[in-house]
């Protein structure tokens, strides 16, 4: 009879971050199970950009103290994570200069490198940016992007060093649950024996959850990420750019390309759902770019793809043990927040697990929270920015 002191749900950034982490902390005798193979569902689609920008607190902090963890991965894992520093700007328009403004002056207040910088600071820093009339910028210099796939199996191979156990292609069937606690994790051939379940499925999360009677109202949501071909005589490199006022995200990848993040699409199933990129909307985020930056007038289409976010009522995350069923715990529901923030999450997660102080106080991300009205809330009508 197989057993475990703790077995994982998920073999994204967020169960193979769990599973290093709970190594590190000498909770080695662990199973992670994963249906596929690691990295295989939202985190291979994640744009993987890393910026500070948010509207409460528990977000930022996850987000600055997680930009650390990326800079130092290979020290901490012996993979290095990809990051590449390509400063970060958040336009908006006037409608939202005062959310811009309180959200900045939180964010200092944290530590955060970033500033409200003027038109004539956006010339200089990115000069192929075109700024509009009445907007705001943000800037961030230490912000940039990673790499999803180095970062994931740099910490499934880390814990593996350290004793756990990885098994991709294993579908999870269920989890035993008796006298409310969690007894094992079931899978077509075996039942592994365990007091804790970690449920880190990504967009599977809802419905394995609802099976032992816990509904967190998970809606999974399309999102696709065009691919451009930059012309490199007139645009050879930009930052990334979250633009509130053109609605897409930009950021920049090896061998000239830009990958753009548009739209959100409801009640899309992550068994069946379009993987690749419509067009129209193709041609609306071209139009859209070249507005903000014109150079990009002479981008190539080069594909694209659709990944999924598992939302929340609230656009965030749920990190929290399942109150009536003891061993069951959960980290859902990330609404495209999660890849930025997983060093700290998947730390915090193992702390909670384990009994010991969270680095950061992520009491406010509680299941509670949605029965007891506390939503967190964006200052913008961005929901990825709240």
């Amino acid at each position: 009879m197989a057993t475990a002191d703790a077995v994982i749900i998920g073999g994204g950034v967020m169960g193979c971050g769990m599973l290093f982490n709970l190594a590190t902390r000498g909770v080695t005798n662990t199973v992670l199970l994963e249906k596929d193979v690691l990295a295989s569902g939202s985190t291979s689609k994640s744009q993987a950009i890393l910026r500070m920008h948010y509207s409460n607190e528990v977000t930022t902090n996850l987000a600055w103290k997680s930009l650390e963890l990326f800079k130092n991965f290979q020290e901490l894992t012996g993979t290095p994570s990809g990051y590449t520093k390509t400063g970060y700007f958040l336009i908006v328009d006037q409608d939202d200069r005062a959310a811009l403004e309180q959200n900045v002056a939180m964010q200092k207040g944290i530590g955060v490198d970033t500033n409200i910088v003027t038109v004539e600071d956006v010339r200089d820093i990115a000069p192929m940016i075109a700024p509009g009339e009445n907007e705001c910028y943000a800037y961030e210099p230490e912000s940039g992007y990673a790499d999803p796939y180095s970062v994931t199996t740099g910490y499934a191979n880390a814990a593996k060093e350290l004793g756990a156990q990885v098994r991709a292609g294993t579908q999870v069937t269920g989890i035993d649950i008796s006298g409310d606690r969690v007894r094992a994790v079931l899978t077509a051939d075996e039942r592994i024996e365990t007091d804790i379940a970690v449920v880190a499925a990504g967009p599977w999360s809802g419905p394995l959850l609802k099976s032992v009677g816990v509904d967190l109202h998970l809606q999974p949501v399309r999102h696709q990420v065009v691919m451009l071909r930059r012309p490199q005589d007139v645009v050879p490199d930009h930052p990334i750019i979250g633009d509130v006022v053109y609605d897409l995200s930009a950021r920049p990848d090896t061998g000239n390309l830009t990958l753009v993040g548009v739209g959100e699409e409801d009640h899309a199933d992550p068994d069946t759902y379009n993987q690749g990129v419509d067009m129209p909307m193709v041609e609306k985020t071209f139009d859209a770019l070249v507005k903000r930056m014109p150079g990009m007038s002479q981008a190539l289409f080069r594909g694209g793809w659709s990944g999924l976010f598992t939302t929340t009522p609230d656009w965030h995350p749920v990190l929290d043990r399942i109150e009536g069923i003891e061993g069951l715990y959960c980290a859902v529901g990330f609404s495209g927040h999660g890849f930025k923030l997983s060093p700290m999450i998947t730390q915090v997660m193992a702390e909670l697990i384990t009994g010991e102080p969270t680095s950061v106080d992520i009491s406010m991300l509680d299941l509670k929270r949605f029965e007891e009205g506390r939503l967190m809330e964006s200052r913008y009508r961005m929901q990825v920015l709240g």
